[in-house]
């Protein structure tokens, strides 16, 4: 908790500790991180199977230091959000191929942004190569930031920047008035929504600018993007934006922050393990630390136990 919660170097626990009269050092405080992650693989690998089943997920990645001796080096963690549970992995590329391995065999939708690897995933057939199947959605919300970088320079940006800011309240009113119901959202949306994004579509094919120039690079992106930004009129599991999978990296960015990385590969996949348990926990409105306690002793009482943040019995949203 004190580490991959609160975002405490191992270094800074064993002074706090020290202050309290106990006497411990760092590679015993790992070596009990090291010891938890065996106990709670199989509830990770669990949470990442319930992760790869849902029918939308978000997908997005930032920057992680793997500092061993002599291979000090960027990796990356990759985070598939689900509207419940969130699953962390750590490698050593952000390439297509990375990409293929996180997402295994998945069929569904990925909401992403316009990286070329999830792009490039998307555009083979079922039966050419093994690896996911998917259909790709767009986020508005990085749309949106590629005007408000041309604004400064192309002062025409604030008129579709308007236009998002009515798309979005068209989709918290579709949202509000279809309590749920997925048939009653997509009413509303094509209702309130789809008329808003005809007029960007039909302001963006309006415009004219260098294409080197921030509005050009943003009406470039906007029309690349096109197929995957409207597709959440057409599935009503496809949320408007990818905010949700950005603010489940929240954590491991402070984490980066204030322990700058790992020291080993292996302290990669602990920190993987850990940061999708108690994420997971919040997104399923269970306190986490209870949901750790609890989780960690059933795996102890009974090697190869379970426990999911949505277990009835941990008392979550």
């Amino acid at each position: 908790m004190a580490k991959y919660l609160d975002h405490l170097p191992l270094a800074r626990q064993v002074r706090q500790m020290a202050r309290a009269g106990l006497t411990v050092d760092t590679q015993t405080l790992w070596d009990q991180l090291l010891a938890l992650s065996h106990h709670l693989t199989p509830t990770y690998e669990a949470l990442g199977a319930e992760v790869l089943a849902a029918p939308v997920l978000g997908a997005d990645e930032t920057t992680w230091q793997l500092m061993e001796p002599g291979r000090s080096k960027t990796w990356w963690v990759w985070a598939l959000c689900a509207p419940d549970a969130v699953i962390y992995r750590l490698r050593g590329t952000r390439s297509a191929a990375g990409a293929a391995t996180v997402l295994g065999d998945y069929r569904g939708v990925v909401l992403c942004d316009g990286y070329a690897a999830y792009r490039a995933l998307a555009k083979h057939r079922p039966g050419e190569r093994a690896g996911p199947t998917i259909t790709l959605a767009h986020c508005w919300a990085h749309v949106r930031r590629q005007y408000m970088e041309a604004e400064p320079s192309s002062p025409a940006a604030a008129e579709v920047l308007t236009l998002v800011g009515e798309l979005y309240a068209a989709e918290a009113a579709a949202q509000a008035s279809a309590a749920g119901d997925p048939a009653a959202l997509l009413r509303e949306r094509r209702a309130r929504a789809a008329p808003v994004v005809e007029q960007i579509r039909m302001w963006v094919t309006q415009q004219r600018a260098l294409p080197q120039s921030a509005l050009g690079k943003a009406l470039a992106y906007t029309t690349e993007l096109w197929p995957g930004l409207v597709a959440f009129l057409d599935h009503a599991a496809i949320p408007v934006d990818n905010n949700a999978t950005e603010r489940a990296l929240r954590g491991i960015a402070l984490g980066r922050k204030n322990h700058y990385g790992s020291r080993s590969e292996r302290g990669t996949r602990v920190a993987a393990l850990c940061y999708t348990l108690l994420e997971s926990a919040k997104l399923a409105g269970v306190e986490p630390a209870a949901y750790l306690a609890e989780a960690t002793r059933r795996a102890i009482a009974m090697p190869g136990t379970v426990t999911l943040p949505r277990d009835p019995g941990l008392g979550g949203a």
